[in-house]
């Protein structure tokens, strides 16, 4: 008796997510997993507010704002589901951490840059740089550590490791390579943009055992790219 034909949807949602199960504790799960993400968006807004240099990505999603009139969150929504797409070829896995990325971030970048005001004073922009910073790890270390899957840009970064480039390389050439497109299409590239690639690293490896839930697996420290 034959097999009844696989409805080609259902069978590449298997291979695109991950086991949709949310494993307990589920409520301090989805709590830490959103407030990870709102706070990365924080601090994105802070980085850029700060006017001193966005993190890689924000540079992107700031000049395609300069050039389109959408805004930075939108467009951070917009690159998340294309670099979804990516992961095709590339064989990796989304799960609800993932999905959640692509929409919440962005969201929170807009909301965040309309809090916060813009200034001219040095000392507080130099604030707003460290703060952003600081945010970033902590968010990191939160919605990493719930373990619902890693944030688009981590995927792509992860899936170009795992064709041979070490996660170093990959993840180096990617953020340069957005840096640089996102400086040509009128994103803010600064010291800011350096202080953000070279501390990231190590504050992120500084928060991820400290918010590790129990039943994680254990995820590289350097998946900072949201």
């Amino acid at each position: 008796m034959s097999e009844p034909p696989r409805n080609p949807v259902s069978a590449l949602a298997r291979r695109l997510l991950i086991t949709p199960v949310l494993p307990r504790p589920r409520l301090r799960r989805l709590f830490q997993l959103y407030l990870g993400l709102s706070m990365y968006g924080l601090s994105g807004a802070l980085l850029i507010r700060s006017d001193l240099g966005a993190m890689p990505w924000d540079v992107l999603h700031q000049g395609l704002s300069h050039q389109t009139g959408l805004s930075i969150g939108t467009w951070s929504v917009i690159v998340g589901a294309l670099l979804i797409l990516l992961w095709i070829p590339l064989r990796q896995k989304a799960g609800l951490g993932t999905l959640s990325n692509v929409v919440m971030v962005g969201a929170s970048v807009d909301l965040s840059l309309w809090l916060l005001p813009t200034t001219d004073s040095l000392p507080v922009r130099v604030l707003l740089l460290g703060s952003g910073v600081l945010v970033c790890a902590v968010a990191t270390g939160l919605y990493i550590g719930v373990g619902l899957g890693p944030g688009p840009r981590d995927g792509l970064m992860t899936g170009l490791a795992a064709r041979g480039l070490s996660v170093r390389l990959a993840r180096t050439l990617i953020e340069v390579t957005v840096a640089l497109s996102g400086f040509l299409l009128g994103g803010t590239v600064g010291v800011g943009t350096v202080v953000f690639m070279v501390t990231i690293g190590p504050l992120a490896q500084v928060f991820l055992p400290m918010l590790r839930m129990p039943e994680d697996t254990p995820e590289s420290p350097t998946l900072t790219g949201r």
